[in-house]
């Protein structure tokens, strides 16, 4: 699926060996971020809700935010449904504890920002993000691939690229998602104001 709207997706994923590489390297730069307190954890968009166009709803709960202006932006949608999670405590305790996955993300180049967003009604996570640049953002994703294949059902990891536009912009304005799938293309944003706190300030 192409149109002038939305990045042509490259390869599922990167190679098994790639992959590690590339996840490892961004583990190493993230606790580098972490210790120059360069990644942050802004609270305004916690509770944003969203509905998409394939009819359902879900909610921020963790913003993750670097000290990087795109030069060339682009907003990436990644989704996918965890594998045997369906009890609403298990929710629960994947997304407390999913803050250790910074480190699958925060540390690739071209990292600008992350909303994390609760499982809408059918069990989807997705992620929306600001990307500098789109073969950055692909790239990202094919060795992401790797680490959700792990806890996912492998069909429903999926993502979205959307060249030339923030994120914020891609969730107020439909129309700059068109062409994108149902699942990745928003049709009403709720804001919500809130606080800022750095990463890692719990650790102090």
């Amino acid at each position: 699926m192409t149109t002038a709207n939305v990045a042509p997706p490259l390869e599922e994923r990167a190679s098994f060996g790639a992959g590690m590489r590339a996840l490892g390297r961004c583990a190493v730069r993230t606790a580098d971020l972490v210790i120059r307190e360069r990644l942050h954890e802004p609270r305004g968009n916690v509770g944003r809700a969203v509905r998409w166009a394939d009819g359902t709803t879900s909610t921020v709960y963790r913003e993750t935010t670097t000290d990087h202006e795109p030069a060339e932006p682009c907003t990436l949608v990644v989704r996918f449904r965890l594998r045997g999670v369906h009890r609403p405590a298990l929710h629960a305790l994947f997304r407390f504890e999913s803050e250790l996955n910074t480190v699958l993300f925060a540390g690739f180049p071209g990292f600008v920002s992350k909303l994390w967003f609760t499982a809408d009604d059918r069990g989807v996570y997705r992620g929306v993000y600001d990307w500098d640049g789109v073969a950055a953002a692909h790239a990202y994703v094919r060795a992401l691939w790797w680490a959700l294949m792990v806890v996912s059902v492998r069909s429903s990891i999926e993502h979205v690229a959307i060249p030339g536009v923030r994120r914020d912009a891609f969730l107020r304005d439909p129309s700059i998602a068109e062409g994108a799938p149902a699942w990745g293309r928003p049709l009403e944003d709720h804001p919500r104001a809130g606080e800022v706190r750095i990463v890692g300030d719990g650790l102090k």
